[in-house]
């Protein structure tokens, strides 16, 4: 399992009210509600991102609020991964439950710049910035992890068994 895309990177501190506004919770549809992600942090968010792009992030990525929005809105933008120094751990759950892979490595959340070519290997936790040609290693997902993002998250998963 692995992810590919450019990169659009952010600092620290990044909460799930700039994740997902609380303003816009009430938008069942889920295109529409994505489409308000990170805007009141960067506006054109939702307009600069492909399919497969990889938010690169500081510490405390998803502090705040216990609002499993954040994570999904962030997984229904299109974005194959989140890399960050640090996670809040409920988001930290609260994204594997629905499917978001994310992997905490400081050194490539330092290291890799906006707009780097990423390419991430879940397997083995390889981290490869094509742009510097440079590799990070993380932690790789346990297999059952694995399978569960495979699936789309836990409820998914549960299903499936």
């Amino acid at each position: 399992m692995e992810a590919k895309g450019k990169t659009i990177k952010y600092g620290d501190n990044i909460d799930t009210d700039i994740i997902i506004p609380a303003r816009y919770l009430n938008i069942m549809d889920r295109k529409e509600l994505a489409s308000h992600c990170m805007e009141d942090l960067d506006a054109d968010f939702s307009k600069r991102i492909n399919p497969g792009d990889i938010i690169i992030a500081g510490s405390n990525f998803g502090c705040g609020s216990s609002r499993e929005h954040a994570p999904q809105v962030i997984k229904d933008s299109g974005i194959s991964c989140v890399i960050a120094k640090s996670f809040a751990r409920i988001f930290y759950r609260n994204a594997i439950n629905i499917g978001l892979p994310i992997i905490e490595c400081p050194e490539a959340a330092k290291a890799i710049e906006e707009g780097d070519e990423v390419e991430i290997n879940f397997d083995t936790g390889d981290i490869k910035d094509h742009t510097k040609n440079v590799c990070f290693k993380s932690q790789p997902f346990p297999e059952f992890l694995q399978k569960m993002i495979n699936a789309g998250g836990l409820i998914n998963y549960i299903n499936e068994k």
